[in-house]
């Protein structure tokens, strides 16, 4: 008499029950997610492809078939009309006058200023960073009215001078707060290895700190760039005359009563763009890798 015994699975196969629900479920999750994620990139380039559209559009187009409608003409016409006629040329130009120092002139300040607060043990180091934090979570609308005021007693209202103060005080503060954080990750014993070679303050920051620090350097200097050249509410605020305005209130004044060309406007905010795209896609290396750095540390 012999007994029927089962068979055995072997150690080096065993059974896979739940191999393909696994797969399954896998395979929904990754299907939802970009499904997801391209739902909001189209969301998100929707508007680009509006404007590029509207800018390559004749008025007569864009009056007969709407604004929304698909393109019947083609003109490269609007970008030439931006430039030269609503002035945005000038505008353009005003932009850099103010960006360039603007943003130049804080990093240097802030990297002074976090470098002396993450090396050195300077008394109320903690109410010193905490009360510039603070400041930049005021509501800039508080300060419209103070700020204004401040420039027409300092005498230097509605001048491009007047702009650059404002956008270096209240950038500043930021700026120290992020690179406070990043610098007190770089090791004490870099430092006490120049000090024993004989390097004084200067040359330690100058020499050693500010290289470490470049990618976070590039990073804010992107951010701030970014900022400063799209600012609009600061523009307005310290400044009057069409002549001194930067491309953001140029662009904001090309939008008529009755009638707006919004081929031209939009011809002109393709032509803004092109600066801080060109800003991003030459620091992205650098501006990636400090974030990187920033969230490990």
């Amino acid at each position: 008499m012999t007994l029927a015994t089962a068979p055995v699975s072997s150690p080096q196969h065993p059974p896979r029950l739940t191999a393909h629900p696994q797969r399954t479920r896998k395979w929904w999750r990754g299907l939802l997610f970009h499904s997801g994620a391209g739902a909001l990139s189209v969301l998100w380039l929707l508007p680009i492809v509006l404007v590029l559209l509207t800018a390559i559009r004749s008025f007569d187009d864009i009056a007969f078939n709407g604004l929304g409608g698909l393109p019947h003409s083609f003109t490269l016409a609007p970008f030439g009309q931006a430039w030269g006629e609503a002035g945005l040329a000038r505008a353009m130009l005003n932009s850099a006058v103010v960006t360039v120092p603007a943003v130049v002139l804080a990093l240097a300040l802030s990297s002074a200023a976090a470098f002396a607060l993450s090396r050195y043990p300077i008394p109320l180091r903690r109410t010193i960073i905490l009360l510039m934090l603070a400041g930049n979570l005021l509501p800039p609308q508080i300060l419209l009215v103070p700020v204004s005021k401040l420039s027409e007693l300092l005498g230097i209202y509605d001048t491009l001078f007047a702009l650059i103060v404002v956008q270096v005080g209240f950038g500043i503060g930021f700026y120290t707060f992020v690179l406070q954080g990043f610098l007190r990750g770089i090791p004490d014993e870099i430092q006490q290895a120049a000090v024993i070679d004989g390097a004084g303050t200067v040359q330690i920051f100058w020499r050693i700190i500010l290289p470490l620090a470049r990618p976070a350097l590039a990073a804010l200097g992107a951010l701030a760039f970014t900022w400063t050249f799209n600012d609009l509410l600061w523009a307005i605020t310290v400044l009057r005359t069409q002549t001194v305005m930067p491309v953001t209130p140029a662009l904001l004044g090309m939008q008529g009563v009755y009638v707006s060309t919004w081929n031209i406007i939009a011809a002109g905010s393709v032509i803004a763009a092109i600066p801080t795209v060109a800003v991003f896609l030459r620091f992205q290396k650098h501006f990636i890798s400090g974030l990187a750095i920033g969230a490990v540390k």
